[in-house]
């Protein structure tokens, strides 16, 4: 199956309050975690990523994807095209926060090619790692990792998804954080 990216100028971020089906994307790698009260998903899709966290009946969603995909905007919490950079955050019920700090990122040929391979290099010891088929435009295709970083209190998910053909690179923090 060729996996390629669509281009940086089509990325939304969004946020949900539920879960979404999982046939709305393709997803390359995954992982499961679960920690104290707290469950999990974290997957690497076509365009980005799709994290859902669920503790106590509560259900978040976050998803890196492409503006033109299709998705629902019942219990939508959040939405932003993926541009610049943003910082952002809500409260939910019974004390959960949630926190985003995401950017894209153009750069010089020169540094993303260095940090692609650093992120290849890095990304085979540890997270999860997809490298994506080329466009056609460049020799080498775009690159998703996903490092996760689990605590008895909360979940930190950092993503890098890069787009060769822009010379860009997407970074995403988020923290899930349980009740004080």
């Amino acid at each position: 199956m060729l996996s390629v990216r669509p281009k940086v100028a089509e990325l939304a971020f969004q946020l949900y309050g539920r879960a979404l089906h999982p046939e709305l994307f393709e997803v390359f790698k995954s992982r499961e975690i679960e920690r104290g009260d707290y469950t999990a998903r974290v997957e690497i899709t076509s365009a980005g990523h799709v994290v859902t966290w669920r503790y106590a009946g509560l259900t978040l969603t976050e998803v890196a994807c492409s503006a033109q995909h299709s998705l629902p905007q019942k219990r939508r919490l959040m939405s932003y095209k993926l541009k610049g950079e943003r910082n952002d955050g809500l409260e939910c019920r019974g004390g959960v926060s949630y926190e985003v700090s995401f950017q894209l990122e153009p750069v010089t040929p020169e540094v993303f090619w260095t940090f692609q391979q650093e992120l290849a290099h890095d990304g085979e010891r540890q997270g999860l790692l997809h490298t994506f088929d080329s466009s056609g435009r460049m020799a080498l295709g775009a690159l998703s990792y996903i490092n996760v970083e689990t605590r008895s209190r909360g979940l930190l998910v950092q993503a890098f998804h890069t787009f060769p053909d822009d010379f860009a690179i997407v970074k995403t923090q988020s923290l899930f954080r349980l009740p004080k």
